[in-house]
């Protein structure tokens, strides 16, 4: 097989190297979500590649997007880890379920900003009691004439601490089936009656958040697609969600192999044949994982949900077997040695279980790819 770039590829991966080349040590520094100053790295740096036109750009023009192909999203997430930047914003999800299901109006108003990382959003998916069985959330948006009044409450909400704007999932038809009854409504996060708590990880990140809704008030107007039409957008917004254009984690992992090899080579490290072994089979693996990420968003022109959860499962295994190869070889040092390779193992362990469960891929894989019946 050719998986060599196509001439459109080659200069748009051109392009962004030599952009890199002459931006990149101006954002030299700490980023993340352990502190203040990270975060405030990590936004200007998203602003910056934004302005540079590297956000979005599966979009269309109108929306602030450049109309690519979904590859080119994986593009930029490769090209960024190859030249150890930090990645891009993932907010391809959410730019894409407002650009598919927004009203003009909607469109309008929340796209610019969000492409352009001026405002910042959170996703109001998970609840205590509904994880990956999402059709059973229970905060309720009510009609009210106008506007929908909204009571519940989120849990493991994503930049939720620091967010302006909310894409919340929540009940709106009482009297309907599960699945008919949900809705998308976006949510100014500075409304009275919202309350949000920080969720300090293992790893030391400070990304997530508990939200609180108590009697929110919300316009009619900022209702995402029809009411009972929520299910269907989740859908399409976790499709992104799961697949790597948005994730963009294979070219890091290629980064974490080229230093340990580099690390071995040196002397800096040592290990028995069997580890080293081991580390060239997951090495194998990220190559491949990249290969097939690329390939598959190319072939199938754009997102699709079944896909989207074959490679959620694929970068779940390549990454989870590369991060317990390291633990064997690094030993307590990995532990011990700074707070970022155990963090990165941390991070990994959760993989199968953040965007859907492994259990969940697995049913929409025998379902929507292999057609069996239903369990």
């Amino acid at each position: 097989m050719d998986f060599s770039d196509d001439p459109q590829v080659t200069r748009f991966r051109a392009d962004l190297r030599a952009w890199l080349t002459a931006n990149l040590d101006a954002h030299r520094g700490e980023t993340g979500y352990h502190s203040a100053e990270a975060l405030e790295n990590t936004q200007r740096w998203h602003r910056a590649l934004a302005a540079a036109g590297y956000v979005g750009v599966s979009l269309p023009a109108e929306y602030g997007g450049r109309g690519l192909p979904d590859r080119y999203e994986a593009v930029i997430n490769t090209e960024l880890a190859l030249a150890s930047a930090p990645p891009p914003p993932p907010i391809g999800h959410l730019a894409h379920a407002l650009a598919d299901f927004g009203s003009d109006d909607l469109k309008a108003r929340t796209l610019p900003a969000l492409v352009a990382c001026t405002q910042i959003w959170c996703q109001g998916f998970s609840e205590p009691g509904a994880g990956s069985d999402l059709a059973s959330l229970t905060t309720t948006a009510h009609a009210d004439g106008d506007r929908f009044i909204v009571n519940g409450q989120k849990i493991w909400t994503s930049g939720a601490m620091w967010a302006d704007w909310c894409l919340l999932f929540a009940r709106t038809e009482p009297d309907q089936p599960r699945h008919r009854g949900l809705s998308m409504l976006v949510v100014d996060m500075t409304s009275p009656g919202i309350d949000r708590r920080e969720i300090t990880l293992a790893s030391g990140s400070r990304e997530f958040a508990e939200v609180f809704f108590d009697g929110v008030e919300v316009p009619a107007a900022n209702l995402l697609g029809a009411r009972g039409q929520g299910w269907t957008i989740a859908m399409h917004l976790l499709t992104y969600e799961r697949g790597p254009a948005d994730m963009g984690w294979v070219g890091r992992l290629g980064n974490v192999v080229a230093g340990v090899r580099s690390a071995l080579a040196s002397g800096d490290l040592t290990a028995d044949r069997s580890t080293v072994e081991r580390l060239a089979a997951a090495a194998a693996d990220v190559e491949v994982l990249g290969w097939h990420v690329e390939r598959s968003l190319e072939s199938r022109g754009s997102a699709n949900s079944s896909a989207g959860s074959v490679d959620k499962l694929l970068s779940t295994k390549v990454e989870q077997n590369l991060y317990h190869v390291l633990v064997d070889l690094l030993g307590s040092s990995f532990v011990l040695g700074g707070p970022q390779p155990f963090g990165d193992y941390l991070w990994s362990r959760a993989q199968s279980i953040y965007g859907g469960t492994e259990q969940i891929q697995r049913q929409i894989v025998a379902e929507r790819v292999l057609g069996l019946p239903r369990a």
